[in-house]
């Protein structure tokens, strides 16, 4: 019985550790995402572990003899309590890595806010975004020398493009690139 638990137990961590190292390198978003799905499988897991051991332990207690059951009873528990701690220090690990995930998303996010909304005072203060005024060279060469992401650089791009064909609609697309550049 208690090899059985055993091997429960093993399979459990070992499952956990084969899906764990074989993922590819995600993004600080899927790292969150995946860390706390992470966490609550291996909650999951464990829960459904203990329940199995538990499970087994009473059947094997009932058919057993009073002597052999008694046996079998404390086995099960120190293999549940085991499968517990562990389940408890792989959710407490997994937790640390998603709050670590979280602050690296959190920072990353900060970092392209400021840089957008940096490119755009630049752009106002250097005249080259105006009503009167409008460098479409000068601010594509700027928005691709940039550390934006590609998606807001494409964007960014394509409201200049915009500009460039209806030199009226100035004024809304200037509002429409703060908007952009200002939540990145």
């Amino acid at each position: 019985m208690s090899r059985l638990l055993l091997l429960v137990v093993i399979a459990v961590i070992g499952i956990g550790a084969y899906f764990y190292l074989t993922q590819p390198e995600p993004t600080p978003a899927e790292k969150l995402q995946a860390a706390t799905e992470d966490a609550t499988e291996a909650v999951d897991e464990a829960a459904s572990a203990v329940q199995e051991a538990a499970s087994e332990a009473v059947n094997s207690a009932t058919e057993q003899a009073a002597e052999a059951a008694s046996s079998v009873a404390d086995q099960a528990s120190e293999a549940a309590s085991s499968v517990t701690e562990q389940a408890s220090e792989a959710a407490s690990s997994l937790t640390e890595q998603a709050n670590e995930a979280a602050s690296q998303v959190g920072d990353q996010v900060a970092s392209l806010a400021g840089q957008g909304q940096e490119l755009l005072n630049i752009w106002v203060q250097d005249g080259m975004l105006t009503a009167q005024n409008f460098d479409y060279d000068a601010m594509v060469a700027s928005v691709q020398e940039s550390t934006l992401t590609e998606d807001v650089k494409t964007q960014v791009i394509k409201i200049l493009d915009d500009i460039k064909a209806a030199p009226e609609t100035v004024v809304a697309k200037i509002q429409d690139l703060r908007n952009l550049l200002s939540q990145q």
